[in-house]
């Protein structure tokens, strides 16, 4: 079952690299620190998450609307916006540098999908290798609590 409008988020602990303007090139990384649900108490949050970093429709389609709108979602009272995917931490990084999150997205790393699972959001996609995933969808969050979600059934 999908969580529902209304209702609050389940707890959870990321892994993320936090940004670094001293570490923006994709040679360098620092070593990953955890991020929890908890950091998003009384705040506006925008989470969108998708299948891989770096895979097709993605990386191309899916996440750089997001990244070029957030001056958008920012004027609209979000105090937040993190990108959601299975990817590690240092995978998430890398993305984030590519695409251009700098400090203004947040790049969460979600181990097997386990978040994305209890929102009722999580895909396997093990049979065509590559094991569970967050899928594609968004969450739209007041201090916690579920304003706005829809993500891909199939």
């Amino acid at each position: 079952m999908t969580i529902a409008i209304g209702e609050t988020v389940p707890s959870a602990t990321f892994r993320y690299v936090p940004y670094d303007p001293e570490l923006d090139s994709l040679d360098v990384c620092t070593s990953p620190t955890t991020y929890s649900t908890d950091q998003w108490a009384g705040k506006k949050v925008l989470v969108v998450a998708a299948p891989g970093a770096f895979t097709g429709t993605c990386h191309q389609d899916h996440i750089p609307p997001f990244v070029a709108n957030y001056d958008q979602f920012k004027a609209k009272g979000v105090d937040i916006v993190a990108v959601l995917t299975a990817n590690d931490a240092w995978v998430m990084n890398a993305w984030g540098k590519t695409l251009g999150f700098k400090d203004r997205i947040i790049g969460l790393s979600d181990p097997g999908a386990e978040w994305s699972k209890q929102l009722g959001y999580g895909k396997d996609l093990s049979g065509v290798g590559m094991g569970w995933r967050t899928g594609r969808w968004y969450i739209l969050l007041d201090d916690l609590k579920v304003v706005a979600t829809e993500g891909e059934t199939k």
